[in-house]
């Protein structure tokens, strides 16, 4: 199948990779509501169709936080994606330095900073508040030393959600002979991948943290580790210590209250990323994008505001800018990509995005994507 749309690439991934690892990449917690939320919302708002304007000009840069990007799209951290194809962090790092927007590394990508930043450009670095400050301490020294731009600090993660998907594939919970004989099948039964990750793409460890699990030795181990290190104990003041180490800009990650919103602007954040973790975390919360307008009315100028989480589209991206959004990042968008062929697929799915918020903005009327507004909609919320 020669994928057209995000939607085919996810099929591409889940014909590829074995159905675990599928299963995390797609799948959200509980009951997914507020994962199919996060579609349904974009989906809903209407664009407003305008003819008759001299669009020859056409500008889809922004600026943020000193970055420029071609156009206001980056990758947000995905975890493990070096498990969806060989390498996979350094992969997409690379189609997105080409494309000229920023690739954000997760804490827990099997690639470490160093080697994502050696393969080209250093990424934007995120970063889970873990129990270890003296191994966080560290991270942030590396990530300093890498020559990472900007922190992307998650707070919505002081423990993982249930995600039922990825103990039905056998993800989490298989233990002993019965979850090494499904492993091994779910391998054997996916010989590209099977080739291409597992047998060229070692080695399989969390690559900035494999020093605090050095007896990691499978999936299961790693996130027993995630589970017992991340701290639910975490509040504002825990920027200070973040502070400390890293003098570069500061993003916030996670947000959806406007209360929250307004704590980062006091706590010294450079930006934010409305967001609900893609719906992985707490179900039955707000989407993204309905949470968006409040949180920018909230902060004003104070700070940058970015989105994650529905984005399937260049018309998605286009509606979030006309609600505030200063920039979208995708995250499953290029996972399935990742999934589907690795680098070059990737570039593709960034190029699809690319000419898709090209004709949104042609048929909207929009000029510079740095000035769209609510007036792009058709009814704004």
């Amino acid at each position: 199948m020669k994928p057209a749309s995000v939607a085919d690439y996810r099929e591409l991934a889940r014909r590829r990779l074995p159905k675990m690892f599928f299963e995390y990449i797609d799948g959200g917690s509980y009951a997914e509501v507020t994962l199919e939320r996060n579609v349904a919302d974009i989906e809903a708002l209407a664009l407003r169709q305008r003819v008759m304007r001299d669009m020859t000009q056409l500008d889809m840069s922004v600026e943020v936080l000193g970055q420029k990007m071609t156009m206001p799209i980056g990758l947000s951290p995905v975890g493990m994606a070096g498990m969806y194809a060989r390498r996979g962090e350094v992969q997409a790092a690379k189609a997105a330095a080409v494309a000229g927007v920023p690739f954000c590394l997760s804490t827990v990508g099997v690639c470490s900073v160093e080697e994502v930043a050696e393969s080209g450009k250093a990424p934007w670095f995120q970063l889970y508040m873990l129990k270890d400050r003296g191994y966080m301490r560290e991270l942030l020294a590396r990530a300093k030393a890498a020559g990472c731009p900007v922190l992307v600090f998650t707070v919505d993660l002081p423990l993982p959600g249930a995600r039922y998907r990825d103990v039905r594939s056998g993800f989490t919970g298989a233990t002993g002979v019965s979850g090494a004989m499904n492993t091994a099948w779910q391998g054997v039964t996916h010989p590209e991948w099977l080739w291409d990750v597992w047998l060229n793409g070692r080695p399989h460890s969390l690559g900035s943290v494999a020093g605090a699990i050095p007896q990691g030795r499978s999936v299961t181990d790693f996130l027993s580790w995630i589970a017992k290190n991340f701290d639910r104990s975490v509040t504002w003041k825990d920027l200070d210590f973040v502070r400390e180490v890293w003098d570069g800009p500061i993003v916030i990650k996670g947000l959806l209250d406007p209360e929250d919103a307004r704590d980062a602007v006091r706590a010294g954040a450079q930006g934010l990323v409305v967001s609900n973790h893609g719906g992985r975390q707490l179900d039955g919360v707000r989407s993204s994008i309905s949470a968006l307008p409040a949180i920018v009315d909230a902060v004003g100028n104070d700070l940058e505001v970015l989105m994650d989480g529905g984005i399937r589209s260049g018309l998605d991206v286009l509606k979030a800018l006309s609600l505030g959004a200063k920039a979208c990042f995708i995250g499953r968008a290029w996972a399935y990509a990742l999934g589907a062929g690795g680098r070059p697929m990737v570039a593709k799915m960034l190029g699809t995005l690319r000419a898709e918020l090209s004709t949104a903005m042609v048929l909207t009327g929009c000029n510079a994507a740095r000035d769209a507004d609510k007036l792009l909609l058709d009814v704004a919320p």
